[in-house]
């Protein structure tokens, strides 16, 4: 089993889809690692030799920020926003879409669960 930046890279699936599992490598970036270790891309995981494994993780750790540094300074970035009062850091204080999306309807995955208000009753008219 590859285990490459903390993540168990899946076994039965070609090294290029497999690095995708770590975060913070996509499809490109996965594809120019590969490159630069001088591995082929259509080989499976369980295939890979020591020495791929370690070029790869050589690669990676030389080149790329991932995983844990990854999160924490993507956190951190969030964090700034929201200390400095910008705009999109107010949106992630208060849990709102933070890129332009309405809100009127939709953005239920950042708002959460509908919680229903009350509508307001119409005064009787009067004859």
């Amino acid at each position: 089993m590859a285990r490459i930046s903390g993540v168990d890279l899946p076994k039965n699936k070609k090294v290029l889809y497999g690095l995708q599992y770590i975060y913070g490598i996509g499809s490109a970036t996965a594809a120019n690692i590969l490159e630069k270790a001088g591995v082929d891309p259509l080989k499976k995981v369980s295939e890979l030799t020591e020495e791929d494994v370690g070029s790869i993780r050589a690669v990676i750790t030389a080149e790329y920020k991932v995983e844990g540094a990854l999160r924490s300074e993507v956190q951190q970035n969030i964090k700034r926003l929201m200390d400095i009062g910008a705009y999109r850091g107010i949106r992630h204080r208060k849990g709102l879409p933070v890129r332009g999306q309405r809100t009127r309807t939709n953005a239920r995955t950042r708002k959460g669960k509908k919680k229903t208000v009350a509508g307001k009753k119409k005064a009787p008219t009067k004859k």
